[in-house]
């Protein structure tokens, strides 16, 4: 049986680390206690208060739906709001940031109907809308909860909803200055139109999807012209019967071509040779035609009794086709162009579920996509059909339904981009923002060159409605300022189902008459306002200061305040066609500028082979079940920190494991710190502090300068790296290393080691400081640990500016280079089994050159012997040998940056309570140090 292990009778001596602070943080169960305790002690509240009066740094929230759990992208976006709401808070600024919801809309309402199943067909509008708020406050509540498991910091009586009563009623208000200005107008023009869910699109509703398109050229007979045709190309057969006119450039050259199947045929002379390869024809060139011969053309329809005009217009080109573009004024932008120049109907037989109304009897209650081999069968018959091919294409689809739309030209209401220059003034406004990356100003300015007018109407029943009416004598739309004031003021008092409970007369301002017959009859309409407007106007909502209405007893909006409303918006990159428009738009109409000082976008999430995540594909990474319940929130932000999120990123279970295995390590640098200031009893003043304590404070006061620094430009993987490099190697590697012999064996009282305490003290404290952005729970664990304060969060960011010595830095860098080879040496010698621990060992250093650093011949051995952390150290000026070591050959010898380094094996005994090899021995036994310690204890 073996003996039991002698304990040391000098154990009870040694300054050991003392702390409650667990080293196993169980987090997943932690954090929510310490969410209950910011609540009941409103940390937040008292954050965004406690620097009222300083500058402000306003962040607003874009809503996300309220649909379903937080996924991962949700969590990256409000994680990376959260980071900069708080370390803005620490850097001294008024910070608020109010948490949105979107309410409104088709993701809700299909997600409601789908859930009524069979009995959706026998629920009233009214009953819908109220399923559908229902649904939008339980998602509303599910978010809010996983928005505060992620340590988000935010106010429950201080979010917004597009449904509540409120922000309903200022999207009203907003619309009706918006109308008063001018900007909104109704009109009949082809929007991107969802035949599945019969309601038009926006552009930031648009995905685009692959899809297999017809590809057919078919010849329109000129009339008079014997034999005679123009050759047209399209991949939207179903539009035929919608044609109009064919469309020409007057900068192109048009001939008349034959070939012997087909006869004469009109294209461009630039696409001659493109048609004959894709069609497999010969084309034969008969004459030359000029534009006044092509603009007294009269061309007959291929299959319809009805005439195509000749038109001109810069949207055709050479790219493809035959330079000669069927058009259909009701079924495409540039054909509803070119048709208002030439005073052509915005023509759409097509009714709002893609069916042919009997404006085409032919094929009447046939969808549009189904009618395309109809078309081009019929085409054959009548000899019209020139070639038939398919061929695959990027073709837009609804976000929604995730089925391709078609161009339907319907009576909606438009908010106008060029009214009063407002496309311009918006252009000007863009450069003067700062977009974050700098290719975002790229992106939004091409986009905002291009859009055409904004379709706000939709033709739903989740949303708002839009305050206009139909005389029902003569058809007319009625709206007017007063309309809108009055039932902007009715919604404020009584709620928007007032719009569909109350009749007309009781929506309307008393004695409303049609404005074109005088009819008093008029009827509410049924469109409701695009969803991207209610989000567009939160601006509006959450800072009102920043406007003031027309509406509200303005006579002219150009005296309304001219105050951008938030510092920042932080979305994904897609909103520069969502978002980040329809928020521009409403405030460069109203206020005259935009909506935000800068825009900062962050890139998707795609698994660790760099594909989208879905639910299909089952590679997805669920925040609260894959990572706050195995890891904890914290482990979650640290991961999102550690992210250049500007790109897209890649995220897998195995990458948050190893950054897991990072937050052990910066966990354990707390502990070490708490469990050493513990027996803390003098605090040093930074002049009387020993230099190694100052150099490692110097380092301290980079790191935080750099630190605060990447949080101010949003460059969170840098503070990850900077920080865990310090911890990692800065502290545990060297400097705990280095000062443990006099933080364990030197007396309490002593100067050394209260040199190193007050050390750890500010270094403790600079850290949680610096780390509370990212690692909430834990700096707020080691802040209370530490007894510093009521909350972290109610401090600001370390100034180290006294600490900073880039002189003492630069001083002894030489040093610690020569520590790095020394450990080389050391290891070498280990590996040869000539020592054990470093302590065994004695190191010479002997110069290379005379030349060598005055500051490094300045250094006493017992620095040395404390930096190298070996028990003697003896300095050599040049190359000379050491007198006592003459008879000994050196275990190891290497030669370093600034020394030939020897290792011997100390030939001393230990000193029993600090283990050092020392030349001297006090009568105890110990070493003089331990002694003068133990017999002061």
């Amino acid at each position: 049986m073996a003996k039991p292990e002698k304990e040391n009778p000098y154990s009870h001596t040694v300054l050991l680390p003392e702390t409650a602070f667990p080293m196993k943080a169980g987090l997943a169960t932690r954090e929510i206690e310490q969410i209950a305790t910011w609540n009941k002690d409103q940390i937040f509240a008292k954050m965004r208060l406690r620097n009222e009066g300083k500058k402000e740094f306003r962040l607003h929230d874009g809503p996300p739906y309220a649909n379903g759990n937080f996924h991962l992208g949700h969590a990256l976006n409000k994680i990376l709001k959260d980071l900069i709401i708080k370390s803005k808070s620490l850097s001294g600024f008024a910070v608020d940031m109010i948490p949105g919801w979107d309410c409104h809309g088709l993701p809700i309402e299909v997600q409601v109907l789908k859930s009524l199943g069979q009995d959706a067909k026998n629920t009233s509008p009214s009953e819908l809308r109220t399923k559908c708020r229902e649904y939008a406050a339980k998602f509303v509540n599910i978010q809010s909860k996983d928005l505060e498991r992620f340590l988000c910091f935010f106010e429950k009586d201080r979010i917004y909803q597009t449904m509540s009563p409120e922000f309903e009623a200022k999207i009203v208000e907003v619309f009706g200055d918006l109308f008063q200005e001018g900007y909104i107008y109704k009109g009949k023009k082809p929007v991107y139109w969802s035949i599945d869910l019969a309601t038009a699109h926006a552009e930031a509703e648009i995905e685009y999807y692959p899809h297999v398109s017809p590809s057919i050229y078919v010849k329109f007979p000129v009339q008079d012209m014997e034999n005679t045709s123009c050759l047209i190309w399209t991949t939207t057969p179903w539009t035929l019967p919608a044609n109009l006119a064919i469309a020409f450039n007057k900068d192109l050259d048009y001939s008349i071509y034959s070939n012997v199947e087909h006869g004469k045929l009109i294209l461009a002379d630039g696409l001659v040779e493109a048609v004959s390869n894709k069609t497999g024809i010969h084309l034969t060139k008969v004459r030359s035609i000029t534009n006044e011969e092509i603009s007294k053309m009269e061309f007959r329809h291929p299959f319809l009794d009805q005439k195509s005009i000749p038109v001109f217009g810069n949207h055709v080109t050479l790219e493809a086709g035959t330079g000669c573009v069927h058009t259909a004024p009701g079924h495409g932008t540039d054909d509803y162009r070119v048709g208002l120049e030439y005073g052509l109907e915005a023509y759409s037989p097509v009714d709002q579920y893609g069916k042919y109304t009997d404006e085409f009897p032919l094929m009447q209650g046939i969808k549009v996509f189904d009618a395309n081999p109809k078309i081009v069968e019929l085409l054959k018959e009548k000899n019209a059909l020139l070639h038939f091919s398919e061929f695959e294409h990027s073709y837009p689809h609804s976000w929604r339904s995730k089925k391709p739309l078609i161009f339907r030209a319907t009576p909606q209401w438009f908010f106008s981009m060029d009214e009063k220059d407002l496309r311009k003034k918006a252009l000007e406004a863009i450069d003067k923002v700062t977009w974050i990356p700098d290719w975002g100003i790229t992106r939004i300015r091409s986009m905002v060159e291009s859009r055409p007018d904004w379709c706000v109407s939709r033709q739903r029943n989740w949303g708002v409605p839009i305050p206009s009416f139909t005389c029902q004598a003569c058809n007319a739309s009625y709206i007017t300022k007063d309309s809108i004031q009055f039932f902007t003021k009715l919604v404020k008092k009584e709620g928007i189902e007032v719009w569909y409970n109350k009749p007309a007369n009781e929506l309307l301002p008393p004695d409303s008459k049609c404005l074109s017959c005088g009819s008093s009859d008029l009827q509410a309409d049924k469109d409701i306002l695009d969803v991207w407007f209610d989000s567009g106007v939160s601006n509006f909502v959450v800072y009102p200061s920043s406007y003031k209405s027309a509406s509200n007893s303005l006579s002219n909006l150009a005296s309304a305040k001219n105050e951008t409303p938030a510092d920042l918006y932080l979305e994904g990159s897609d909103q520069h066609r969502g978002w980040f428009q329809s928020s521009l738009w409403p405030s460069m109409a109203l206020r005259g500028v935009p909506p935000y000082r800068s825009v900062l976008t962050h890139g998707y999430i795609l698994d660790e082979k760099g594909y989208a995540m879905s639910k299909s594909l089952g590679n997805g990474v669920d925040p609260t079940t894959d990572v706050i319940d195995v890891y904890g929130a914290d482990v979650l932000r640290l991961w999102i920190s550690s992210l250049d999120f500007r790109d897209d990123v890649k995220a897998g279970k195995e990458a948050i494991k190893n950054v897991s295995e990072n937050y052990r390590k910066i966990r354990n640098t707390f502990r070490y710190l708490l469990g050493n200031i513990a027996t803390h009893s003098i605090e040093i003043p930074l002049q009387e502090m020993h230099w190694i304590d100052q150099y490692y404070l110097a380092k301290l006061a980079n790191l935080s300068e750099d630190v605060q620094k990447a949080y101010s430009n949003y460059q969170f993987h840098q503070v990850y790296h900077k920080v865990l490099n310090f911890c990692t190697v800065d502290l545990s590697q060297d400097y705990f290393e280095i000062i443990r012999d006099r933080m364990y064996c030197d007396g309490k009282e002593s100067l050394s080691r209260n040199s190193s305490t007050t050390a750890l003290s500010i270094i403790l404290k600079s850290l949680a400081s610096l780390l509370a952005p990212i690692l909430s729970f834990t700096s707020e664990e080691v802040w209370k640990e530490a007894k510093l304060g009521e909350s972290v969060f109610l401090e600001n960011f370390p100034d180290l500016a006294k600490f900073s010595n880039n002189s003492l830095l630069e001083k002894y860098n030489t040093v610690f280079q020569t520590k790095d080879d020394v450990q080389k040496a050391l290891e070498e010698a280990r590996k040869k089994g000539a020592i054990g621990k470093s302590l065994e060992a004695t190191i010479s250093l002997a110069q290379k050159t005379r030349s060598a650093q005055a500051s490094i011949l300045e250094i006493k051995p017992e620095d040395w012997e404390l930096v190298l952390v070996v028990s003697q150290v003896t300095l050599l000026p040049g190359q000379e040998k050491d007198s006592t070591e003459k008879a000994r050959v050196p275990e190891f010898q290497m030669e370093g940056s600034e020394f030939i380094i020897s290792v011997y094996k100390a030939e001393e005994t230990e000193c029993p309570r600090c283990w050092r090899h020392t030349t001297t021995k006090a009568s105890s036994g110990l070493c003089h140090r331990c002694d003068e310690v133990v017999g002061e204890v």
